[in-house]
């Protein structure tokens, strides 16, 4: 079951890939972020609240969503401090440092996470899973490196751009590679101890408000105006009606994603090391997508990556059933 669990995370990851890449067209990420977390808090309170209102209906249902003690949030605040400060190092990293670094580096994240697996949690994979890991996580790293040359011999505009950065934006890379591998890990640990519904309930609430905290932050540097940054998020919430679906299903996609994945790793016999890989396997409808409908360049090497992970995924399947 924790296998067909971690396919459609992975299916559900791609399709908030997809709505990402729409809703950032015309916003900047960090705006965009902020507002998919936002709504995601909003639907889920909804949850939340008829569990406290009305236990005696939702206790049998699979969105309730149980009370948890200090301890416990404490270390679901922990949790979200541990994702937003890759993405802030991973965003800090990205500003300053070649894309022909950042991305073959990003894309050994998972092998990392399957390290901590079997050091850690003394995961053993079959010859089936090992092969499939290894296919997938390949795939996507040569793929990486070969988007990163591309990308490189198109940028003309400043060769200071490749210039040599300082040591701290390495450093920048090195932690948000290594804190977001650990995120899968610590998602393990969570999902031994703790209720899925009330970790991913109360995560999103306090990833909400630190992302609030960022973007006010963020604004205000900006625009030295504290009533004008309210008119800016106002500005973004009267946008196109298309941005404002893609980023609508940003929250639904990622909400349903993540619920399965921790439900996945709640399972005895769940392998972090392969829902990982998998839930890394959701970038082929990304993939897909790009090719079919935005026409974007080089399709060969994108078909190559979509076939290997595929072919990973399978092999996956094949050794966890």
């Amino acid at each position: 079951m924790w296998i067909f669990l971690a396919f459609i995370s992975a299916v559900c990851l791609g399709g908030y890939d997809i709505s990402k890449k729409v809703a950032l067209r015309d916003h900047r990420v960090l705006d965009v972020l902020t507002l998919s977390i936002v709504i995601s808090s909003l639907l889920l309170s909804i949850p939340l609240l008829l569990s406290r209102l009305c236990p005696a209906v939702m206790t049998d249902t699979p969105f309730f969503v149980p009370q948890m003690d200090l301890e416990a949030h404490l270390l679901t605040l922990l949790k979200s401090c541990i994702v937003l400060s890759s993405w802030v190092f991973a965003y800090i990293s990205l500003k300053h440092l070649p894309l022909s670094v950042v991305s073959p580096m990003q894309a050994t994240r998972p092998m990392w996470t399957l390290i901590g697996a079997l050091l850690i949690f003394g995961e053993r994979l079959n010859t089936w899973q090992w092969i499939g890991v290894l296919l997938a996580i390949g795939s996507v790293f040569i793929f990486s490196i070969s988007s990163s040359r591309i990308s490189r011999a198109s940028r003309t505009s400043s060769p200071s751009s490749f210039s040599s950065p300082a040591t701290r934006y390495y450093l920048a890379l090195a932690l948000a590679i290594l804190i977001g591998s650990c995120s899968g890990l610590y998602d393990k640990f969570m999902m031994r101890r703790y209720d899925h519904n009330a970790v991913q309930v109360y995560y999103t609430f306090y990833q909400a408000l630190m992302m609030l905290v960022v973007w006010l932050i963020d604004k205000y540097r900006t625009t030295k105006n504290a009533q004008l940054s309210t008119r800016i998020l106002l500005s973004t919430l009267n946008s196109q009606l298309s941005t404002l679906k893609a980023i609508a299903l940003i929250s639904v996609f990622l909400i349903i994603s993540d619920n399965v994945y921790m439900l996945a790793l709640r399972d005895p016999d769940s392998l972090i090391a392969v829902v990982s890989t998998i839930r890394r396997g959701g970038a082929v409808i990304g993939f897909a997508y790009g090719l079919l409908f935005l026409h974007e360049e080089n399709p060969g090497r994108k078909i190559a990556c979509m076939t290997g992970i595929l072919l990973g995924l399978v092999c996956l399947a094949l050794g966890s059933v």
